[in-house]
């Protein structure tokens, strides 16, 4: 049976499967952003020109990887980031907004296509510019250990807003959608926007890291048990993290009073990541008195399968309608 290009995309997404056997390596072109840009209509760009920050250490060979052998040619994913990039997908009707999009992979991977998929497809169908990034992973022995992802998503946000003039989108309305592991990137990135990650490199590196709002979908958010998931935080803290560390990398535990507005939708059957993450975050907003919209699945797993009868992922209208209200 031929899998639907929107279940692809969304395994894509999720990137989690902890006990799925790697594939072979197909080869890395990340030098050759033009070239592909002109094969998938896709603008592909490095986040750092010059070489990631802090990679003295590091030794492993960035690979990509079927998701499923045999499978879709784009369903992949990364390993052992070393040229982290942005890809671009261009709405045919701008709506004056952008959104970066951080998929998952439990901190092990990074679940990302540079031929792009129906997420962002969907999102650039609802007018938004989407920027999709693919970032560094801890283990790998990057300087910024369990901040190397942040630092990433810092200079992504900052690129994002670089290209809000020739885009045509406000720089003012720059969104951070999460999705898994890629939601506790998120997180991060919407509330540890108080402090530079990295030292600066060019001009890009003035703009604000702070996003607008944030979408977290069956977000990763807390390093502590019952809740945490177990993947993400050995893969990001080690195999015995000390409290303090879990602490200082559970996001409901450090919202500033100026986080952005927040989004979150988790299903109650995810047996992957349990949707009291969501909840837990939730409830940070609210004793800041944030503005934040929570939204529970009654079904729809690791992934949030419900779709609405255009076969859009119920969460992905939602959040549109969040994004777009007036505040």
């Amino acid at each position: 049976m031929k899998t639907p290009s929107s279940l692809i995309e969304r395994r894509a997404l999720l990137g989690l499967a902890a006990g799925a056997a790697l594939t072979p390596a197909l080869p890395v072109h990340a030098q050759d952003m033009t070239r592909y840009s002109a094969q998938t209509g896709l603008e592909v760009h490095p986040l750092w020109p010059e070489g990631a920050p802090g990679g003295e250490q590091v030794t492993a060979q960035e690979q990509v990887i079927l998701r499923t052998p045999g499978g879709d040619p784009n369903d992949t994913a990364y390993l052992h980031v070393r040229e982290p990039w942005l890809a671009i997908r261009r709405p045919a009707q701008p709506n004056g907004a952008a959104i970066l999009m951080i998929p998952g992979g439990g901190y092990q991977r990074v679940a990302v296509s540079k031929a792009g998929g129906s997420i962002d497809a969907g999102l650039a169908d609802l007018g938004f510019s989407v920027f999709v990034m693919n970032y560094r992973l801890p283990a790998d022995g990057w300087a910024a250990g369990p901040d190397v992802a942040l630092q990433d998503a810092q200079r992504a946000i900052r690129m994002v807003r670089a290209r809000a003039a020739d885009l045509g989108f406000d720089p003012a309305r720059v969104t951070v959608a999460g999705f898994s592991a890629g939601g506790h990137v998120a997180g991060r990135l919407a509330t540890a926007f108080n402090r530079d990650a990295y030292a600066p490199i060019d001009a890009i590196d003035r703009l604000p890291t702070r996003p607008d709002s944030a979408g977290l979908m069956f977000p990763v958010v807390t390093m502590i048990d019952p809740y945490a998931h177990t993947v993400s935080a050995r893969a990001l803290l080690g195999p015995a993290p000390s409290w303090a560390l879990r602490d200082a990398y559970s996001v409901e535990r450090h919202v500033p009073a100026d986080a952005p507005p927040l989004f979150l939708a988790a299903a109650a059957d995810d047996r992957v990541v349990s949707a009291e993450n969501s909840l837990l975050l939730w409830q940070a907003y609210r004793a800041e008195r944030l503005p934040c919209e929570l939204h529970i699945f009654e079904k729809g797993g690791h992934g949030l399968t419900t779709t609405t009868s255009d076969a859009r992922p119920a969460w992905m209208e939602l959040l549109s309608a969040f994004l777009t209200r007036d505040r």
